[in-house]
């Protein structure tokens, strides 16, 4: 792994360093002695190529320094202005000249990202330790979204079925109050018929004290509905458990029966009992006890 970010930049090194040597020796060396153009290739080489040493030697002691690291990218600046102003200058091939003469810079570049790259490296342990808890939390979220689809399905089959039922109790209600509605219609006819009221009397004069053919008797029809109001029931609430009180009813109805009971036997035995309280009160409660 060291190999990936330390060997690109090991050979752009050596690449530019040889492309600045020539360069200079080529550039200088008609304006002065070709020793004395060496000795200045080799010395910003050599500046370049110390600072980048001592950088190194502080890297692996998990040291830094700002000094030294601008003067290598000083000495890294001057290597390019060499070979850019050799390209400026050229008669011919300007354009290839430039386009080598980033080579210091992205040089410098590479032994940045090699730095950032051993100071953020893991061991394969530590690796290993993260995979598993990010599959471990891509396992929980996906058992989480199966158990929340499932709930979803289910409570629309239920709402589906209570719907259905309801329609149906509708249904029956409304075909019932025609059949109601119809029958008092035909009473209220025949109460309100002349002929059929004095043959209503004459039935009920033997049947009803006080009644006499001269006097129509009153037929009443049922009154549809209550015909008295339905009190309010009241109805007074539970005062609320406290976390010790819900701890405990959970703890002694998990261990009511061994082996313990599973959250949801609890929780249905909890309700069961006539206790309440909210679904999160009672997992929370299940979490600490359990």
């Amino acid at each position: 792994m060291n190999a990936k970010t330390a060997g690109p930049a090991v050979a752009m090194t050596a690449v530019s360093m040889v492309l600045t040597l020539a360069v200079v020796v080529m550039w200088l060396g008609t304006a002065m002695p070709w020793p004395v153009a060496l000795v200045v290739g080799l010395g910003i080489d050599g500046g370049w190529l110390a600072t980048l040493a001592y950088e190194r030697r502080l890297a692996a002691q998990g040291d830094h320094s700002h000094a030294v690291t601008a003067v290598g990218w000083c000495f890294g600046l001057l290597a390019t202005g060499v070979l850019v102003a050799h390209a400026l200058t050229a008669e011919e091939s300007t354009g290839a000249w430039l386009a080598v003469a980033w080579l210091p810079v992205a040089a410098k570049a590479l032994w940045l990202v090699h730095g950032m790259w051993e100071r953020t490296a893991l061991t394969p342990a530590a690796l290993g330790a993260i995979r598993g808890i990010q599959q471990e939390a891509r396992d929980e979220a996906a058992v989480a979204r199966a158990r929340l689809r499932a709930d979803a399905a289910t409570e629309e089959t239920r709402l589906t079925a209570v719907t259905a039922a309801g329609a149906r109790v509708a249904r029956v209600q409304a075909k019932t109050a025609a059949t109601l509605a119809g029958a008092w219609s035909t009473l209220e006819t025949a109460r309100q018929g002349e002929d059929t009221g004095r043959a209503l009397t004459s039935v009920t004069s033997t049947v009803t004290p006080g009644v006499t053919p001269d006097v129509t008797p009153r037929w009443e029809l049922p009154v549809w509905g209550p015909v008295e109001p339905l009190s309010a029931l009241a109805l007074e609430s539970a005062p609320a458990l406290t976390d010790a009180q819900l701890d405990a009813l959970v703890d002694t109805i998990r261990h009511s029966q061994t082996p313990a009971l599973s959250y949801r036997e609890m929780a249905v035995r909890f309700r069961a009992a006539g206790h309440s309280a909210s679904e999160v009160r009672l997992r929370a409660a299940w979490k600490r006890v359990a």
